[in-house]
């Protein structure tokens, strides 16, 4: 696998596909390992932020979930990446590949009602899936005494693999500071949740592959979600124009993991 720089930001230029084998690897050697699939939103917030860009480029797997991610790929490095490794899709496609494995998964984050939701919609979709524990988190802080018996209780349920719902970047933060402590790949999947708790409706095809399931999103929900897509949007394209014009340089901080810089 290799990673690239986009603003900053990492970013794994692997399909779906490799993704999920690479979970499933980690998942059967009962390794940490740390996953997220990334959009624009989730780029932007570590090319504003130092301390969370390290963190994003510490995480073992950091795919291309927004369409203009992966095409900011393609320009920038003409990797001939096909497609996004879409969070809702990379998650199906590890229950599924979990299921062939005969590994329990566990689900942590968002409501009571959405992961008790979830859990009867994957276990309905995929009859051979054990799901060993769901748990909500109710997007509270917690201690690290507190993660440590949040981590001892899933590993106590059996469970090879955790997805977590809690949104972006709080999510990413959850997986960079966690996966080692659960030992199992604990994959970032935000929206997921309520799609397929059947929550909130997933966007057509048609507008996935366009690149404008942002639109989508955004009027479903304008009030949160317009200082998201209407500010970044344009500053990600102003940035990515840079990049492509004035080129990349790495930088290596002795005291924390590897970034890398655009000037």
């Amino acid at each position: 696998m290799s990673k690239r720089s986009v603003l900053g930001v990492m970013i794994d230029d692997v399909d779906a596909s490799t993704a999920v084998t690479q979970i499933i690897e980690a998942a059967q050697a009962q390794r940490g390992y740390s996953v997220s699939a990334l959009a624009v939103h989730g780029v932007m917030t570590g090319a504003d932020d130092d301390d969370h860009r390290c963190r994003l480029n510490a995480l073992d797997l950091l795919v291309a979930d927004g369409q203009p991610v992966r095409w900011a790929l393609n320009w920038l490095y003409s990797v001939g990446l096909r497609e996004r490794v879409y969070g809702p899709k990379l998650m199906l496609d590890a229950c599924q590949a979990a299921v062939d494995a005969s590994l329990p998964i566990y689900l942590y984050g968002s409501s009571p009602e959405t992961v008790a939701a979830l859990r009867a919609a994957l276990t309905q979709r995929f009859p051979g899936l054990t799901v060993a524990g769901a748990e909500p988190s109710c997007f509270a802080k917690k201690t690290e005494s507190e993660m440590d018996e949040v981590a001892a209780r899933v590993r106590g349920t059996g469970a090879r693999l955790c997805f977590v719902g809690l949104g972006c970047p709080r999510q990413e933060v959850f997986v960079y500071e966690n996966a080692s402590r659960f030992g199992m790949p604990v994959i970032a999947v935000g929206a997921a949740f309520d799609y397929h708790a059947g929550l909130l409706a997933e966007p057509p095809l048609w507008v996935q592959k366009s690149g404008l399931q942002w639109l989508y999103r955004l009027c479903q929900d304008p009030v949160r979600l317009w200082r998201r897509y209407v500010l970044l949007n344009p500053r990600y394209l102003v940035a990515l124009a840079k990049q492509k014009t004035r080129g990349s340089r790495v930088e290596i901080r002795v005291d924390g993991p590897i970034w890398v810089g655009w000037a």
